[in-house]
């Protein structure tokens, strides 16, 4: 099959679509193209890149990258059209009423995130999030969608869960170990406000020798208010990815470094992240970490079934700080933490299965009229 994947607003190496979705299809044997914003035509890992115009804006990439996305993908007669943006969601109708079977992979609830955008005002975030609500279920009624997490499944009940586990090559890094001087945690993944930036920096006041890696894009302005939070102890702050995009090999390296006294993800209380299984849990579980973590209830759940860290409250300090020198002091523990994700993962949370599934879906719309 020749299968297209078409998206505006990601990195052409995002995880998920490039390293995870396109290289399993290239290695199963399909001709897959990759539509996205990028400096020139070239092939990697077997996966050709159709490069877009890097928009000005966002305003630009929704009106004119979306368009020439779209005129290029018509141009490859595709087997398959994989979509990543809600932003192409009209170009998605269209192909569909070209008779072109269409994919619209579903990697976040967004109008929950909608209403989580701090510059805009709050009845203005309320009222844009249900005018998406409405515009994403009638726009994408006719088409065939697939769901990144879970939890979609109560919006999207017809969606087709192809769940963003981690891939066994991480499996293959060396397991995490812990030595009696290092003390040291690490995060993952875009660093934002929400996603528990200043959570994560104040941990440099709570141990003393603790250092804290964060390690995923940060804009200049955000890192400066992380190292005035971190103040006097702010050499024990790391951030990687200052105004860039960090590529996921990168973080791989940062994984096998071993010696993480823990995995973070504490973040403060919002809806959007309440029912979602964050894919860097089961990262940190594939390489041994143990976990600290929001004691959100789904959160709560997963970490309580594998066995693999600690959850508390991110409002309070004194609960994240005893989490630390709990694990900190107990080594062991820990390292069987790390040992109990990873032996879950290896048994239930693996991408490759997720890639069989996708592989068996797209074989069902190349063969019949889905």
């Amino acid at each position: 099959m020749k299968i297209v994947h078409i998206t505006t607003v990601h990195n052409p190496f995002d995880n998920r679509i490039f390293h995870k979705e396109c290289i399993s299809m290239t290695e199963s044997g399909h001709n897959v193209v990759l539509v996205v914003p990028h400096s020139k035509d070239e092939t990697v890992d077997g996966v050709q890149i159709r490069s877009l115009s890097h928009p000005k804006g966002r305003l630009t990439r929704m009106i004119f990258t979306a368009r020439q996305a779209y005129q290029k993908a018509l141009l490859e007669d595709a087997d398959i059209y994989h979509f990543h943006d809600p932003e192409l969601i009209i170009y998605a109708a269209l192909l569909k009423k070209r008779g072109k079977k269409v994919i619209y992979d579903i990697h976040e609830d967004y109008s929950s995130s909608i209403k989580q955008k701090d510059y805009l005002l709050r009845p203005l975030r309320v009222m844009l999030a249900y005018f998406f609500s409405r515009f994403e279920k009638v726009g994408t009624k006719n088409l065939c969608k697939i769901l990144a997490e879970k939890n979609y499944k109560k919006k999207f009940p017809d969606g087709v869960e192809i769940l963003n586990y981690p891939k066994r090559e991480l499996m293959a890094i060396p397991r995490n170990k812990l030595t009696s001087s290092s003390f040291r945690v690490i995060y993952t993944g875009n660093i934002t406000r929400d996603r528990g930036a200043f959570e994560h920096a104040k941990i440099v006041h709570y141990m003393e020798d603790m250092q804290v890696y964060l390690v995923g894009y940060c804009n200049q302005e955000l890192a400066d208010q992380l190292y005035a939070v971190a103040g006097k102890k702010k050499n024990r702050l790391y951030i990687n990815g200052l105004n860039r995009f960090v590529p996921f090999r990168e973080i791989i390296d940062y994984y096998a470094m071993g010696n993480w006294t823990a995995g973070l993800a504490l973040f403060p209380p919002s809806p959007h992240y309440y029912n979602k299984e964050l894919t860097k849990l089961f990262e940190y579980m594939s390489a041994g970490i143990p976990i600290i973590c929001s004691d959100f209830p789904v959160w709560k759940e997963l970490i309580e079934k594998t066995g693999s860290g600690i959850c508390v409250n991110p409002a309070d300090e004194g609960a994240i700080k005893a989490g630390l020198e709990y694990l900190s002091a107990n080594r062991d523990e820990a390292l069987n933490m790390g040992l109990s994700g990873r032996s879950c993962v290896e048994k239930y949370y693996l991408w490759e299965n997720e890639a069989f599934k996708l592989q068996k879906l797209y074989r069902l719309m190349f063969e019949a009229n889905y």
